[in-house]
């Protein structure tokens, strides 16, 4: 698959050093995979991935410290980074949307 938007995958682990190594394991299992469908990530990742609407899977990275949220075209066979952040940031977005709630 194509990551697209590594860069912000980098200026987050630039931020948060601690990430820099989940985020590069997922990134060489992503980058090397040829998904087809969301059961086959599911089978590679088991309970770290979550699936939201629009193709969107939400990765547990880190022992569930950090969150990605990736938009996945399987006829491209593109990934698109739509969010990395903290749990705690995490806890703030709407995953289907990443937008951020309002208090």
């Amino acid at each position: 698959m194509q990551v697209i938007a590594r860069r912000t995958l980098r200026e987050f682990w630039a931020r948060h050093p601690r990430a820099e190594g989940p985020i590069r394991a997922w990134f060489a299992i992503a980058s090397g995979a040829q998904w087809a469908n969301p059961a086959e990530i599911k089978r590679q990742f088991g309970s770290t991935v979550d699936f939201v609407g629009d193709n969107r899977a939400i990765f547990d990275l880190g022992g569930n410290k950090y969150r990605l949220i990736v938009h996945i075209s399987f006829a491209f066979k593109r990934v698109l980074v739509k969010f990395v952040g903290t749990h705690a940031e995490y806890d703030r977005i709407d995953p289907e949307t990443v937008s951020w709630r309002r208090k």
